[in-house]
């Protein structure tokens, strides 16, 4: 009988055989039309006698753990995931050179979008709703006015115009002895603010499920126990195979502390 553990292993194969089979379509893709077909994350395009490789050793994989699961050898399927994990803890760095996982659900078309016929009217209705041009009747025609006698009346209207007085200087004189002096007036006080309204939260989040949660109290356990700091553990946890975002993890540990310390004690 499988284990959850041997499930587990064999779904985790089976998503990568699916993503390589998807990658192995690709490599006959020049490069405008690889960045386009996915949302992929930051990577160097892996060869084709890469994919090759990567997708015997999966199949490989699957065999063994196929005969270890007609064995009756519980210990297989948990070992993979121990080393999985130390892999991703211990020897993981940040490289570029890696094949990333790629799902048809998120295949995006390469066809050009075709134009929208709206946007143009027919050729027939041009023709008919065109202007006509009038024909020219030959006539006397008008001479233009002379240049400048608009220009020559504004200036015999100014000069027939009396000049302005200049303005006279306003002193100002400090104010008398004994005299008051009027208070400015209080400002009027301002309307009500009106209150902001804070921005609903996205609806149809869905949370982590049961067993991720699990996994994830699991995982922070065994970490405590081997020494890694609280801090540590949201960003460790989340760098693993099959784990909640970072964001989700932080809030399951935040909420099970007191939970993960007793496990990791009594353990």
């Amino acid at each position: 009988m499988a284990t959850p553990a041997d499930q587990r292993l064999l779904e985790l194969l089976e998503k990568w055989l699916k993503s390589l089979e998807l990658h192995a379509k690709y490599s006959s893709l020049d490069d405008d039309s690889y960045w386009k077909i996915q949302p992929w994350t930051e990577h160097q395009r892996p060869s084709r006698w890469i994919i090759d490789l990567a997708m015997q050793k999966t199949v490989a994989l699957r065999s063994h753990v196929e005969e270890r699961m007609k064995l009756a050898d519980a210990k297989f399927s948990d070992s993979l995931e121990l080393m999985i994990f130390l892999a991703n803890l211990v020897g993981s760095e940040h490289i570029e050179r890696f094949i990333p996982v790629a799902e048809a659900q998120n295949e995006r078309s390469l066809a050009p979008e075709p134009p929208d016929d709206g946007a143009y009217p027919p050729a027939d209705a041009v023709a008919i709703t065109a202007t006509r041009e009038m024909p020219k009747f030959l006539g006397s025609k008008r001479m233009p006015p002379a240049a400048g006698t608009a220009q020559v009346a504004r200036a015999e209207r100014r000069a027939a115009m009396p000049p302005k007085p200049p303005a006279k200087p306003v002193s100002k004189q400090p104010p008398r002895l004994g005299t008051s002096v009027k208070a400015a007036p209080a400002p009027k006080p301002a309307g009500k603010a009106v209150p902001k309204i804070a921005a609903a939260a996205p609806a149809g989040r869905e949370g982590p499920t049961d067993a991720a949660r699990a996994q994830v109290l699991a995982d922070a356990a065994r970490l405590v126990q081997w020494g890694r700091k609280w801090y540590e553990l949201p960003e460790l946890i989340a760098r693993m195979a099959d784990r909640p975002s970072l964001p989700e993890v932080r809030r399951i540990l935040k909420e099970n502390k007191s939970a993960i310390d007793e496990k990791a004690g009594g353990a």
